[in-house]
């Protein structure tokens, strides 16, 4: 089978897919004849199967290939090699046997490095969670300076290693854009979601990224931290006033007493300088939010 059939054969799988590997194998294949199919299934996981001119035909990783027994021919060692060089490899099967792979590497976003880097500073560790095989997700995790590599996580437990972080006393915040990413963006402590991503993933997280910046998590975060510095200064400012003035109010340091004139005075002047301090908000300097 030629590159440009075998790259049709897939294409024509992962056409009803949004999967982000079956985007790349599509934008490849563009331009070529697909052939047509029937019976297309998709696993969650593992890739899809279908019908493509009577042959049974599966596009999936590894694991698809072991759970129908797909018998690796003389491509498994290769599929290895380039596993372990940190591609994630897309195998093709034809009635049982493989016909051929496609490997993908991933391509990190321009901000990721920056945003790790930064949230470093700040003490954050960071985890990825991906479905990749442990190479390819060893690949990317040392090209950013990542903490902790979950690979070869299926999509539907990803809520789960996000409780495991949680049960050791951590407190997680989960970055995704997938309908996958739902649950586990529901499960964490705080969500972001990518603007860009899917509209279950949007409505699952706290917090959507406008321009699908990673960066932009690092301004979230010192917008939260800002805002909740305002409102511990508000309510010592609110609380201190009341200790003083309400003893003094009734009595309690007689000669000293405040005049009902003076009280209101002062009440408005407290609420006043609350609004003012709240505002101040505006003049924190958001390092992460990007405005180009």
């Amino acid at each position: 089978m030629t590159e440009d059939e075998l790259l049709a054969l897939a294409a024509a799988i992962e056409q009803n897919s949004d999967h982000p590997i079956a985007l790349a194998i599509r934008e490849r294949a563009a331009g070529l004849e697909l052939p047509g199919l029937t019976r297309f299934h998709y696993m969650d996981g593992r890739g899809a199967s279908a019908e493509v001119e009577d042959a049974a035909v599966l596009v999936g990783n590894r694991r698809l290939m072991d759970e129908n027994a797909v018998d690796m021919g003389a491509l498994g060692e290769p599929a290895e090699v380039l596993k372990g060089e940190g591609r994630t490899v897309t195998y093709v099967a034809r009635t049982g046997w493989l016909v051929g792979l496609v490997a993908v590497a991933d391509a990190p976003r321009p901000t990721s490095a920056a945003t790790i880097a930064k949230l470093h500073e700040q003490g954050v560790r960071v985890a990825m969670l991906t479905g990749d095989n442990a190479g390819t997700a060893k690949r990317i995790a040392g090209l950013l300076g990542i903490d902790i590599i979950l690979a070869d996580v299926l999509p539907r437990q990803k809520a789960e290693k996000i409780r495991e972080l949680q049960s050791q006393g951590l407190k997680v915040g989960m970055v995704g854009d997938g309908v996958n990413d739902a649950p586990a963006l529901t499960q964490a402590d705080v969500g972001f979601a990518i603007g860009a991503g899917t509209d279950v993933a949007i409505e699952s997280a706290d917090i959507v990224l406008m321009k699908s910046d990673p960066y932009d998590v690092v301004g979230a975060m010192t917008l939260s931290k800002a805002t909740l510095r305002k409102m511990h200064q508000n309510l010592w400012w609110a609380t201190g006033y009341n200790l003083i003035a309400f003893p003094i109010a009734a009595g309690v340091f007689y000669p000293f007493l405040l005049s009902p004139q003076v009280a209101a005075l002062a009440m408005s002047g407290s609420s006043a300088l609350v609004a003012v301090n709240a505002l101040l908000l505006k003049r924190t300097r958001l390092e992460g939010i990007r405005t180009g």
